[in-house]
């Protein structure tokens, strides 16, 4: 009583929890912060700010702010005095984590219009030299930032660390500041924020955001931002362990309600002499009822207790940095949820209790003190006649026949293991899933037996920046000195561009790759449309695709040192990364005047050569290009390697549970039967006989369990899987989802008939080492 409780409780206080404590602050800050549904940037070009604010009469529109003049993105660097939060043997200049959308804004620090931003470290600016950089981009915090893609390269003390809730921008400056950079070569654009009727759903926000393009010179709306996209970024990844948790927190308080009212009735079958001597002694029906009930309360508390406090510590890896910038004070969740859980539980465990304990009260003195009558006869006789007739061992037949004696014992029992066998087929799905998930990452780009990298990269760095600030590659010298090196199967280039993008989340890490060579081995799996084949196409991730709503057919912008390149999206691939990648040609990028930086290769060996083998080989041809071969490492996914955790230890705990119910079942109906096992024993039953008898008695309900458990447990799985994946934003492909495989199924088809065995094993012990004499005395 006191684990199923526990189990129950934890994952209740942690899918409840969670849920709470990663929407609440989110919404709490937008409606705080005044947020908008929709930030629209207009191409400065072919819309002038009086035609970008007439936008505010659109259809839909309840409010609106700007417009606001902002810059595409820039790629930036760090200065040579930047040096807080730099990891040792970092070079102290270098390429910022993300490019920077300028902005500015009639009153930085105000509280009207749209879109409140929050001054999260320093101070704002107040001269033409100064900027605040959105939070995220802490590493040069006190320092400066080049803008190393505008001409003259102008620079800018960073005094503050800010954030828009929606991510609008992630630098702002005075109108001074701005009117510099404009001065030094950057384009401005005109950005709108809007605040609509009707924007629970990306359906509505798409709808709105045609309107505002209708209201807009033809072509001038460059890209659009809701609200929802920002709220997965923030919450997405701790809301995906919601589903599951809840599932598991159902199915602990149905097994809860179950365990407690076999344990109380089994207290009652085995006290059933005490209560004869309670009433005998004036105990009334209620006092009987109560000190039963009570009885049960105890465990259950020390469940609740622990399971409270076990919630509320699996909850701080998993909320990690959820809510941080959304006003959350730390990691844990609100104290309603450790009260109302709790209370709520011993509430049904009261209640379930009580049934069977007023049993208990009802029972005449007279009728529980007479515990030596011989039986009567019993139900099942017919089933013990055809039982009698199969080919199997006496002890075996008696024990099939069982249930037939006892149904509704047998049925407490199969709802036991069906709702272990529910548990299990749902856990080995789920891990079978994450499993999956993460061979992803590090198959497709990962792919790779060695890694070819400029001299001097870090292990394990798999894509260093690219960019002139940082290290690349010669792609086509390197090409031809992996090919010549003897073993080498397969090689293919790519690296991050240093590109960015226009219509990605402003808060989103997004890359542009570029990748020259044959990709065909890695396996890159493609959830709609085809690779690029042709200049001008590239291919998307599923994560960009779901938050800046792209599909195929459409046009991507990246901008690369203030050139565009329009690309057009021909595939949509889903790599399991957490961050936005557009995916093209080298030879587009060239074609086009831009860059395309090559970073590393990757390198695919024949099945007979040793990695340190082929890089001692390689290591003469590769060192006159200032390159070096370096083992691939890869690293597992935190988060699912925690939802992974969580799972077992979950799973553990409702296979314990639905044992242990099977067991008390078990137990009392052994006891029950001591007068039968007396007489088998005395007619030659040995131990071992015994215990098959006992064991067979569960096999069939725990087989018939087992076989309807496991479609419910798919059926679950399958659900729970669409939700996660609605959490995160993202669209799981049948690769990753389809799991029940003959292989997985043929074994949890019998795990029903392990569970009932599991949980029958110790009584059928018990049932063998009774003496004769003993369990025949009161005849």
């Amino acid at each position: 009583m006191a684990l199923t409780t526990f189990a129950a409780v934890t994952s209740s206080v942690l899918s409840l929890g969670l849920l709470a404590a990663v929407q609440t602050p989110f919404e709490n800050a937008f409606k705080a912060r005044n947020g908008a549904h929709l930030s629209v940037q207009f191409d400065g070009s072919k819309a002038t700010a009086a035609q970008a604010a007439a936008t505010a009469h659109a259809a839909g529109v309840t409010e609106a702010s700007g417009p606001y003049p902002v810059t595409s993105a820039l790629n930036t660097s760090f200065g040579t005095d930047c040096t807080a939060n730099i990891a040792p043997g970092m070079p102290m200049a270098g390429r910022a984590d993300q490019p920077v959308i300028a902005t500015t804004r009639p009153d930085l620090a105000g509280t009207s219009g749209l879109d409140h931003l929050a001054l999260v470290d320093g101070r704002w600016p107040t001269t033409a030299n100064e900027i605040v950089l959105a939070s995220w981009d802490h590493h040069c915090a006190g320092g400066s930032v080049v803008f190393d893609s505008l001409p003259g390269k102008p620079s800018f003390k960073v005094v503050g660390l800010a954030n828009s809730l929606t991510n609008t921008a992630t630098g702002f400056l005075t109108g001074d500041g701005f009117a510099r950079m404009t001065a030094a070569g950057a384009k401005t654009d005109e950005q709108m924020l809007y605040r609509f009727a009707k924007s629970g759903t990306e359906a509505d926000l798409a709808t709105d955001k045609q309107a505002i393009a209708a209201a807009a010179p033809a072509d001038s709306v460059e890209s659009g931002q809701s609200y929802l996209a920002a709220e997965k970024q923030a919450v997405g990844s701790a809301k995906s362990f919601v589903p599951f948790l809840v599932v598991f927190g159902v199915l602990g308080l149905f097994l809860s309600v179950l365990i407690i009212a076999i344990v109380v009735s089994g207290a009652v079958v085995s006290g059933i002499r005490r209560i004869g001597i309670l009433k005998s002694l004036g105990f009334t029906p209620w006092q009987v009822a109560r000190a039963y009930a009570a009885q049960a309360l105890i465990p259950a508390a020390i469940g609740v207790v622990g399971g409270t406090l076990f919630g509320n510590l699996l909850a701080v890896p998993v909320l990690g940095k959820a809510s941080k910038d959304l006003g959350a004070a730390d990691a844990s969740l609100p104290v309603w949820v450790s009260l109302v859980v709790p209370i709520g539980t011993l509430v049904i465990v009261g209640v379930t209790a009580l049934i069977p304990a007023l049993r208990a009260g009802r029972m005449p003195a007279v009728q529980t003190l007479v515990v030596g009558r011989a039986p009567k006869a019993k139900r099942g006789q017919g089933a013990q006649r055809l039982a009698s007739r199969l080919p199997l061992p006496r002890p075996m037949s008696l024990g099939l026949a069982q249930p037939f004696a006892k149904p509704a014992r047998a049925a407490l029992v199969g709802a036991a293991v069906l709702f272990g066998a529910v548990s299990v087929t749902f856990a080995i799905g789920l891990e079978t899933t994450f499993t999956k998930y993460m061979d992803t990452d590090t198959a497709g780009f990962r792919a790779a037996s060695m890694l070819v990298v400029p001299a001097g990269t870090p292990a394990g760095l798999h894509s260093p920046g690219g960019g002139p600030a940082n290290p690349h590659l010669d792609s086509t010298k390197v090409a031809a000195a992996i090919a010549s090196v003897p073993g080498t199967k397969a090689a293919f280039g790519w690296g991050d561009s240093g590109a960015t993008v226009f219509g990605a989340p402003t808060g989103d890490h997004t890359i542009v790759d570029t990748t020259t060579g044959d990709l065909s081995w890695t396996n890159l799996g493609l959830l709609h449309g085809r690779w690029y084949q042709n200049p001008g196409e590239a291919v998307i991730n599923d994560h960009l695709a779901s938050t800046a709503g792209m599909q195929v057919g459409d046009t991507v912008t990246v901008t690369q040192d203030n050139k565009r390149l329009p690309l057009r999206i021909v595939g949509i691939d889903f790599d399991a990364s957490s961050s936005g990648v557009v995916m093209a040609d080298s030879a587009t990028f060239t074609a086009a005047g831009l860059t395309p930086y090559i970073t590393q290769f990757n390198v695919k060996l024949a099945d007979n050569v040793s990695g340190p083998a082929w890089s001692a080989s390689a290591t003469p041809a590769l060192t006159p290009l200032h390159a070096e071969a370096t083992p691939n490492i890869t690293y597992a996914n935190l988060t699912v390697l925690t939802m992974v955790a969580l799972v077992a230890t979950l799973t553990l705990m409702m296979i314990a549970v639905a044992a242990l119910g099977v067991l008390n079942t078990v137990v009392q109906d052994t006891r029950e039967r001591i007068h039968d096992l007396g007489i088998f024993k005395a007619l030659g039953m040995t131990p071992k006989q015994t215990i098959a008898m006992v064991l067979t008695s569960v096999s069939l309900t725990g087989l018939v369990a087992g076989l309807i458990g496991v479609p419910i447990g798919m059926a679950v799985e399958k659900v729970t899987l669409t939700q996660m994946g609605s959490a995160i934003g993202r669209n799981l492909p049948s690769s990753v989802t389809d799991v029940y495989t003959a292989g997985i199924l043929l074994p949890l088809l019998a795990g029903g008939i392990a569970i009932a065995l599991l949980g029958a094993l110790l009584p059928a012990g018990w049932a063998a080492r009774s003496r004769t004499a003993t369990a025949l005395r009161t005849e």
